[in-house]
């Protein structure tokens, strides 16, 4: 931690000025603690800062020269903000992967199927990770679905990675063309990220007996490098890479320490990373974390899960509501196929939640008594009763990366 602040201090303009305005240097980390005096960074800073010193802003602190790999952000909330990585910054992060896909069974004997983007995309490289761990690796990328299911049947894969959307959407495709995944196919474990649904019980059991496949959800973003926390073959949350980024679960409204296994934002500081360097960045991302040792003997810190993101909660009758409390009702009702979307409403100046669902085909009972006993669930879960709308199967269009739930007609 030390030598991050101080290379952040002698080598970025940005981290200088920033450190000189709250009154701090390098010498005044002298424990963990420490770091809390530290000024916050987030999305914002980052595409303000690339912007205002092109093409990679000022918070890098290698030259050109030195890097070797850049990638960016989707740019779904805004312009692409780029990541770049030296060549010891890429080969740390590759190490880190190989050494996460051990921990979730991964092995020499297996063959990978990278299902992940590779245009720019920072979990497109992560295949170097199976690489080094040994396994024959396809590299795959976003093909069409058809042609995916493909390259399973011919090349017989028995590990892929994709996002918990895609991976139901490519079994019900699958099964739609004939094919049972779970017999017809070789897949056995199924590596998701990108969502919260891969720490969700009930979204990872129905992924896993559509598929006969173990799921094990990963957590990364591009800010920093690729899956930086994953599940063992225990999957009792997902352990961290202490040793390459600390991380702080914060008050979103006060920036101080929650107590362990509440829920927080996600602030994470860089400890290895050259090329750029990120303290005290705010993801976004609201998790719970333990520190009890896992049952797989592994001692890092373990995130409890990824519940949602801060731009994705809704406030309900003073209630914070998350998608992935939502999914954690329609998911285990074996009355409905799975899929759902949030859509907010204003009516006398109150927000409304209306829960759409759709029905399993065949259903026996009545919409209205389904959608009684969903608001119902809810309520238990959440302590609101949204309005419920029971439709018809493949109404909801499904998602072929990360779903969009949540549909805020408020002022529209």
């Amino acid at each position: 931690l030390q030598g991050t602040i101080a290379l952040a201090y002698d080598r970025s303009a940005f981290y200088r000025a920033s450190f000189a305005q709250a009154g701090l240097g390098p010498n005044d980390v002298t424990c963990l603690e420490d770091l809390q005096k530290f000024p916050f960074t987030d999305k914002k800073i980052l595409r303000q800062r690339q912007e205002a010193v092109p093409p990679y802003g000022d918070l890098v602190c290698v030259p050109v020269e030195e890097m070797v790999y850049l990638s960016a952000s989707s740019g779904s909330t805004g312009v692409p903000t780029a990541s770049p990585f030296t060549w010891a910054d890429f080969e740390a992060w590759q190490d880190y992967e190989a050494r996460l896909f051990w921990s979730s069974g991964m092995r020499p004997h297996d063959v990978y199927c990278h299902a992940l983007q590779f245009t720019l995309f920072v979990g497109g490289p992560d295949v170097v990770g199976a690489m080094k761990l040994g396994a024959l690796s396809i590299w795959a990328g976003t093909v069409p679905s058809e042609r995916l299911l493909a390259i399973f049947q011919t090349w017989r894969p028995t590990v892929t990675w994709t996002t918990p959307s895609y991976a139901w959407y490519l079994g019900e495709t699958a099964r739609g063309q004939g094919i049972d995944p779970a017999r017809d196919l070789t897949i056995r474990k199924i590596f998701v990220a990108g969502e919260p649904g891969g720490s969700i019980p009930q979204t990872r059991q129905r992924i896993e007996e559509l598929w006969g496949a173990d799921l094990y959800d990963y957590y990364g973003l591009s800010d920093i490098f690729g899956a930086c926390a994953g599940m063992c073959e225990a999957k009792e949350g997902l352990h961290w890479a202490e040793d390459h980024i600390l991380a702080e679960v914060l008050d979103p409204a006060t920036g101080t320490p929650v107590p362990e296994g509440e829920r927080g934002e996600l602030v994470l500081t860089s400890l290895r990373k050259k090329a750029r360097p990120l303290i005290r960045f705010r993801t976004g991302d609201i998790v719970s974390v333990t520190t009890e040792p896992c049952r797989c003997g592994r001692t890092h810190l373990r995130l409890n899960g990824v519940h949602g993101r801060l731009d994705d909660m809704l406030i309900i009758r003073g209630v914070n509501v998350f998608p992935s409390d939502i999914e954690t009702v329609v998911r285990k009702n074996p009355d409905l196929t799975g899929e759902y979307r949030l859509v907010v409403t204003e009516e006398k100046h109150l927000a409304v939640l209306t829960v759409e669902v759709e029905h399993v085909e065949g259903l026996k009972g009545g919409l209205e008594s389904l959608a009684d006993q969903v608001r119902r669930e809810i309520y238990g879960v959440l302590g609101i009763r949204p309005r419920v709308r029971v439709l018809a199967p493949a109404t909801i269009e499904r998602a072929t990366h990360k779903a969009k739930r949540v549909f805020d007609q408020r002022g529209t």
